[in-house]
């Protein structure tokens, strides 16, 4: 009896279904430990910077080491991430960094702070950017606003719940000898190891490899990406000092750099400016996850609205006014604890749409030989400017006591960002992406 052939429209919703059930929600649980396991320093210096003796120049210093790490770690991790295969160098990055964020419990005072804090920074770095590229071997350019944006839905949602949980283990302070934010550092970085290790088994490099799809679904999708990876991309192949030189490349990276500025540096002192209101920990902790838990929803809404329009220019641009209008209205609530929550909450709201519709833009326009260096290059610039916001903030709080003029900066950033991506005229953006046949995840 012949074969009856699955009709395309079929098949893709099939395939799609399976590999989005098999990798985003995994993947999206190792990176929400990523980001865990990188911001609940700024839960663990409600207590640590006092026992510590840590000034919030020296805090905001060390806290920015870690994305000078980084950035000069990331572009060589995601080269080798192509060289070696996704599966084993994501499981060799979160075993390495959760052994290391372990040994956060470990800091006695200033210098210990900055070594950790460059050590986990150099073994985190490439976790996004290789994901990201991995992404790229799974799923076709109309599907990438989405699945970024329902991947990165893990950065607001490790705030969200991590605040409260941060909190809670900071009431620990003094079992078995051990202060509160000691266990914060030790017991939330156990399940980054474990998941670690739980990739080796996961993860499959490329579709071609895929055994748990058909061999139709196989042929299709490889067929597919390998379509798309043959359209002409404003970036071709090019070494990383050329891509360093390129326009193109340049724009991506600074208007970047104001979206990862924000969530970065709020992710570090937000609670920290929560509490200047009187808050308890707790209070703190349960109140710090509201803006993170409203970005959550609406940046999955944004990333498929950009999809279902096929249009990116206009949600990148959106998404950073956003945040310079919730950051700008700072400076006239700071004495109110509500409006403050709101304004916290618009910031973050942005810095999270944006995501989606800004990472699916630049992978249209890297090809696939430069999206390896590219997209790690973009990121890491843009996690350099983030780190550098969060010892600015610092410097300014130090010096003046306000965090609403301490965030000024930011503003200006993402101001700028808005404008370039209007800027960009129609020859040098990519066509849009097709728009997937209704019933596609």
């Amino acid at each position: 009896m012949p074969i009856v052939p699955i009709p395309e429209a079929a098949l893709e919703k099939a395939t799609m279904r399976r590999v989005t059930l098999r990798l985003v929600p995994f993947l999206m649980l190792c990176y929400f430990f990523a980001l865990l396991d990188r911001v609940n320093v700024g839960f663990a210096a409600l207590q640590m910077n006092k026992d510590l003796g840590l000034s919030p120049a020296v805090f905001g210093l060390g806290s920015s080491l870690f994305f000078v790490a980084y950035f000069l770690v990331e572009v060589p991790s995601n080269l080798a991430l192509e060289k070696f295969g996704a599966r084993r160098w994501i499981a060799r990055i979160m075993i390495t960094w959760g052994i290391i964020s372990a040994g956060m419990a470990f800091v006695v005072g200033p210098y210990s702070l900055y070594g950790m804090r460059l050590l986990l920074g150099a073994a985190e770095a490439g976790f996004f950017p290789g994901v990201l590229l991995f992404l790229t071997y799974w799923f076709p350019a109309a599907y990438r606003a989405r699945i970024v944006a329902t991947f990165m839905v893990s950065v607001p949602v490790a705030s969200f719940i991590g605040s409260p949980v941060s909190a809670f283990l900071l009431e620990l302070n003094g079992l078995l000898g051990l202060k509160g934010w000691q266990w914060l550092f030790i017991l939330e970085a156990i399940p980054t190891v474990l998941l670690g290790l739980a990739c080796l088994h996961v993860l499959t490099d490329r579709p071609a490899n895929a055994k748990w799809l058909t061999a139709e679904q196989r042929a299709w999708l490889s067929g597919r990406i390998e379509a798309d990876g043959g359209k002409k991309a404003a970036i071709g192949h090019m070494s990383i000092w050329q891509l360093l030189c390129n326009k193109y490349f340049l724009i991506m990276a600074m208007v970047c750099s104001g979206a990862s500025a924000t969530g970065t540096a709020l992710s570090i002192w937000q609670p920290q400016i929560l509490t200047s209101f009187g808050l308890t920990n707790l209070e703190t902790g349960f109140l710090n996850s509201v803006p993170y838990g409203v970005a959550s929803v609406l940046m999955i809404f944004w990333g498929r609205h950009s999809d279902r329009t096929s249009e990116r220019r206009w949600h990148t641009a959106l998404a950073l006014g956003f945040i310079a209008g919730g950051l700008g209205a700072l400076a006239l609530t700071a004495d109110k604890l509500a409006p403050t929550v709101m304004m916290l909450s618009c910031a973050l709201i942005g810095a999270y749409s944006f995501k989606g519709p800004f990472w699916a833009l630049s992978s249209t326009w890297l090809s696939p030989r430069a999206a390896a260096a590219g997209l790690a290059g973009i990121n890491a610039i843009a996690n350099l400017v983030g780190g550098g916001a969060i010892s600015l903030v610092g410097m300014i709080k130090e010096s003046t006591g306000s965090f609403s003029f301490a965030l000024l900066p930011l503003v200006l950033l993402t101001l700028t960002g808005a404008i370039s991506v209007m800027l960009m005229t129609p020859q040098t953006r990519p066509a849009p992406v097709v728009t997937p046949t209704p019933g596609q995840p």
